[in-house]
């Protein structure tokens, strides 16, 4: 029997799912990180080869040798029948023309390597009241990715637009480090406004439940400490420990912002805090101006011409992933303001597991040829 695989390569974790002809999932695997442009080929081959063993071993038995692993099959019993990657970090024919040599000769068949939102699209082929999908990721980076299906390939996706993907230094708009970020500026917008007013009113008007929060993750108890929290350099791997450093100088900065994000929402959702609302007002409105490039108008203003490569909400699919956007009042906030801006989507979901969807949509591509 020949199987369908699909790998969502993450800048978290690796995960694959591996489907029958009838889109029964077989197979699940799970591994560490997979981000190409951070981890380089070598890494990102290894990665891949674990991640797909454990789904192969978790309902194939394993070898009769002493090594456990399936991959690359023998030429002679091949195991897919078709293959599609997400990978992040991965935006640009270069980058694909070096993956899919390596890949090919590990699995045994050519699959269909594309940026991870790739994947985050597959709902688009189950679905024929829908003609494009907007992959939207919101977690540990962030981008906006439109599709259509392919005229000549049912295996793809033809990419029609994107907006984002940038990385946290640059961009990752809507995502955790965006968010984190914005929650650091404006406890400090706040300090600096209150500074030209008198001691006894500063403490009430900076009074913040994501205030609070922040301070307390990182030990501290001036806000403008918060500068030093931030840029304090990143760690050095190999190098001694400084048992007198702070303990958030042992994280990276990035990961010293994004993982505020939890905090954010705790205040925003739970306790109702007026700050937290804010900062999730002003990431979710730069992911929408991103979603909005993406969009046309439903009714065409009169001599006006739109991108040929836009697509109106009535005819699409919004398609969630990543674990900001796993969380429904943050979704519910984008939803609102797009339809705020005239643009209410025809189907909107959340993929939760990027890889189940892929390999569905490769074996449902597949029956339909």
């Amino acid at each position: 029997m020949s199987y369908y695989l699909s790998v969502d390569c993450g800048g978290s974790k690796t995960a694959a799912a591996i489907a029958d002809a009838e889109g029964n999932i077989l197979g699940r695997g799970q591994g560490g990180p997979s981000n190409f442009a951070y981890l380089g080929l070598s890494n990102f081959i290894l990665a891949v080869t674990e991640t797909v063993n454990a789904a192969l071993l978790s309902f194939l038995p394993a070898p009769s040798s002493d090594s456990i692993q399936l991959l690359p099959p023998p030429s002679a019993a091949p195991l897919f029948a078709a293959a599609w990657f997400g990978v992040s970090g991965v935006d640009s024919a270069a980058a694909i023309a070096r993956l899919v040599p390596p890949l090919t000769e590990l699995l045994g068949v050519t699959p269909v390597v594309a940026n991870d939102t790739h994947l985050l699209a597959a709902p688009l082929r189950m679905h024929l009241d829908v003609s494009a999908a907007i992959g939207c990721v919101s977690g540990t980076g962030g981008i906006v990715v439109s599709f259509r299906a392919h005229k000549d390939d049912a295996a793809r996706l033809e990419e029609l637009g994107r907006v984002g993907g940038w990385g946290w230094i640059l961009g990752d708009e809507g995502g955790g480090y965006h968010v984190g970020r914005e929650a650091v500026r404006q406890i400090l917008w706040e300090e600096d406004r209150a500074s030209v007013l008198p001691p006894a009113e500063r403490t009430a008007r900076t009074q913040s439940t994501l205030k609070s929060r922040v301070l307390a993750r990182f030990g501290i108890g001036d806000p403008f400490e918060l500068l030093t929290v931030v840029h304090w350099p990143d760690p050095v791997p190999r190098a001694a420990a400084d048992e007198s450093a702070p303990e958030y100088a042992k994280v990276v900065r990035e990961k010293r912002l994004s993982s505020l994000a939890p905090l954010v929402f705790a205040a925003a959702f739970e306790d109702g805090d007026a700050l937290a609302q804010r900062v999730l007002a002003l990431t979710t409105n730069v992911l929408v101006d991103q979603i909005c490039v993406l969009l046309r108008p439903e009714a065409d203003e009169p001599g006006k011409t739109y991108p040929e490569r836009t697509v109106k909400a009535s005819e699409t699919i919004l398609c969630f992933g990543g674990s900001l956007v796993g969380v429904e009042a943050y979704r519910k906030l984008i939803l609102d303001e797009l339809a705020r801006r005239g643009h209410v989507l025809k189907r909107v979901t959340f993929v939760e597991d990027a890889a189940i969807a892929g390999a569905n949509a490769l074996a449902a591509a597949s029956k339909a040829q």
